[in-house]
Parts: C-alpha cells; structure tokens; sequence
C-alpha cells in the first residue's frame, strides 16, 4: 500500500471526477452507458446534501485523484444504527491490484469501528463481477446471508 494515499470526503472541485468515473465504472462493469447530464445532476445532489451520502476521493501522493467511492447510510431498527452501503465504487485501471480498495475499506471500517452509531458495511457487486468478488472475500467480507433484489424503472 502506498503511503502516499490520502482518503479524503469529497467537496465540489471533485464533482468532475465523480461524474467521469461513474460513467466508467457503469460502462465497465454492467455494459450501461449513463447520461452524463443525468449523473452529473445525481453527484452533485450528494455533494451538496451529505444526508443522501457522502462521497470519499483517493488521491495519490501528487494529488491525482485516483478511486472513488460514495457511502449510502442505511437505518437499521435491528441493530438500532446505521449501516453504511458502499456504492459507486470506481479504482483508475492504472492503480488496480495496488491496495488502493483496501485502503478504502480499511478507512470506513474504522470509521464504523470508532462511531457507536455505525453498526456495519454491506456492498453489492454484479455476481460476474469475479475480480471484485474475490477482493471483497480476501476482506473478510461475507455474501452468505443475503441475496439482492431490485426493480428499476427503465428510461
């Protein structure tokens, strides 16, 4: 892992980079092609109310934003607190099989670690998504109990 990396909340002069990288990641992952304009207005509506989630940029040691990702707070009446959804996650090709998502995880975890209000981290991932799969397990993250399901309107 480099030493150099500094995770950090996004703020609005990383709206650009959000932007592009979402579009990447659903071009990449999922075949979509997004609208820009669309996912433009979706950033900035996080960017400028923390309450739909919060973006984290990773930028390495020259300050070039290199990964991404936005937490989502899900209230749990279970555990009474909030479990925080990783979504959008997007690494820069050049920076893969670096650490550069450990060292993601490894800063929300003990952000959850350290807030008695966080009770966890879940994700999903596209079940082909086979890479991804096996970094999330390596983390000690498990899919065993839940399986997802969604309905989406279509545009």
């Amino acid at each position: 892992m480099s030493s150099g990396w500094k995770i950090l909340e996004a703020h609005a002069n990383d709206h650009a980079f959000l932007v592009d990288a979402q579009i990447k990641m659903a071009l990449e992952t999922e075949g979509l092609k997004l609208d820009e304009n669309t996912v433009a207005l979706g950033v900035g509506a996080v960017l400028l109310d923390s309450t739909k989630g919060r973006y984290f940029v990773v930028k390495n040691d020259s300050g070039v934003r290199i990964a991404c990702t936005l937490t989502i707070p899900e209230w749990s009446d279970w555990r009474n607190g909030t479990v925080l959804w990783i979504h959008s996650l997007y690494v820069r090709p050049d920076h893969r099989g670096k650490g550069v998502y450990r060292a993601m995880y490894s800063h929300l975890k003990s952000k959850v670690t350290s807030d008695p209000q966080l009770m966890g981290i879940r994700l999903y991932v596209d079940q082909r998504n086979e890479r991804a799969c096996a970094v999330y397990e390596k983390l000690g993250m498990s899919a065993e109990h839940y399986r997802l399901y969604e309905w989406m309107k279509t545009f």
